[in-house]
């Protein structure tokens, strides 16, 4: 590929991922181990406590997952996409400040399920908007770099929380130091998302209707029987759904699995930005991994890696076990769901984009909304998370044969 200098709109999509990348860091890292805290001085056990945040994780998800489609079909009318992104932003952003104070557990997973919704939401019309700031040729790069900038941007406002927790400035309590932390980070996805008001254009996009609700909803029912029509685009989803269910669980649930075995706070949050660090320069070499070997190809030996990682992690015992594995991750996440959503972006008709990326985001929601449960289901029948990792080592299989058939019908096709 030639080189080329990025453009003001490739840009300002690039940091909104670095905008939300520290709320999520901030989700995998310090919230689950605040709730914990929050949870067990109400007398509830650490068990079953991430039977609880999975719980509610999953609850979280499969509210967005339902709502989707018909949010993407909606966005893809002219002018519309930035518009309901911002009314998710305002629902991220307003319930991760209510969180902040919340005063106890339960008004806590109250406000965290608003934020998640709103954060997930904003995801589905954000990763619509690739189609709309670059071109075929260049996505698997831009979306690798947004992946990879996302990684090493959230780092800044997480450094700077984590100081807070550990030094408690100002006779600070750590009560107050965390929340603190999480307003920075809350801050810090707001400001950083003005570029991307200000810059980027809906430029694919569907003439308004009359009715544009009823009109929405009859083209969801005509685009699911696209899919159901399209052999190659139905695998290549429904791969996508297996294998990005491991990916996902992996993320959100690693705290939580972290401290039920025993790994200190400390250390698995040290840890976790370690596998930012890894994740900025392996995120960027994937995008050019695709350009030579393809990026169905670069997807699945990440899915065998992460068999591995899976594998690791159910005989996980040690902090130090915890710092591979953290590596490891932090070597594949990144390009895994930026190949994922190039590789998609690339197959859809671009005036739909946000309703295909609703249908891609329902079966990477559902897959979050299945991998949590999972593991949570596991806790509570043999009080141990393990199996349950261990478990997620069959969806990546089947993943990895889905997109192995969907690959071999993009080469039948090309004949």
């Amino acid at each position: 590929m030639e080189k080329q200098k990025m453009t003001k709109e490739e840009k300002s999509w690039i940091l909104y991922d670095v905008a939300n990348s520290a709320f999520i860091m901030t989700l995998t890292a310090t919230i689950p181990i605040y709730f914990r805290a929050l949870a067990t001085e109400a007398g509830i056990s650490a068990t079953h406590a991430t039977s609880i945040w999975g719980t509610c994780t999953s609850i979280a998800i499969l509210i967005l997952a339902l709502l989707s489609p018909i949010l993407g079909a909606l966005a893809d009318y002219q002018n519309m996409k930035k518009r309901i992104f911002v009314i998710f932003l305002a629902i991220g952003i307003g319930g991760g400040i209510a969180f902040t104070i919340a005063p106890n557990w339960i008004t806590f997973l109250v406000f965290f399920i608003v934020s998640r919704i709103g954060y997930t939401a904003c995801n589905v019309f954000y990763d619509a908007m690739l189609v709309d700031v670059t071109t075929d040729e260049r996505m698997d790069q831009i979306s690798s770099f947004g992946y990879a900038f996302g990684y090493i941007g959230s780092c800044i406002p997480f450094i700077a929380g984590i100081i807070l927790i550990l030094v408690k400035p100002f006779g600070l309590t750590t009560l107050l130091a965390t929340q603190i932390s999480f307003v920075i980070t809350i801050v810090w996805w707001f400001l950083l998302t003005i570029p991307l008001l200000k810059n980027v254009k809906q430029t694919h996009y569907l003439r308004p209707k009359k009715n544009i609700v009823k009109h929405s909803f009859r083209r969801l029912y005509v685009t699911f029987m696209k899919l159901k029509k399209n052999k190659r685009l139905l695998y290549y989803i429904l791969g996508y759904f297996f294998y990005i269910d491991g990916v996902y669980t992996i993320i959100s649930m690693a705290t939580s699995y972290g401290g039920e075995v025993g790994i200190d706070s400390t250390q698995m949050i040290l840890a976790l930005l370690l596998t930012q660090i890894v994740a900025f320069p392996c995120a960027i070499w994937s995008g050019k991994l695709a350009e030579r070997f393809g990026s169905i190809n670069v997807i699945k030996v990440f899915i065998l890696i992460y068999c591995g990682i899976c594998f690791y992690g159910y005989l996980l015992d040690s902090a130090l076990d915890f710092w591979i594995l953290a590596v490891l991750v932090g070597m594949c996440q990144g390009g895994i769901q930026a190949l994922s959503r190039s590789y998609f972006g690339k197959l859809i008709p671009k005036k739909e984009s946000s309703e295909y990326f609703g249908f891609f985001d329902i079966f990477g929601k559902f897959a979050d909304f299945f991998g949590p449960l999972l593991i949570s289901l596991c806790a509570l029948i043999f009080h141990s998370s393990s199996y349950g990792v261990l478990a997620l080592i069959v969806l990546f299989l089947i993943g990895f044969i889905l997109i192995q058939k969907s690959e071999k019908l993009a080469k039948t096709e090309e004949k």
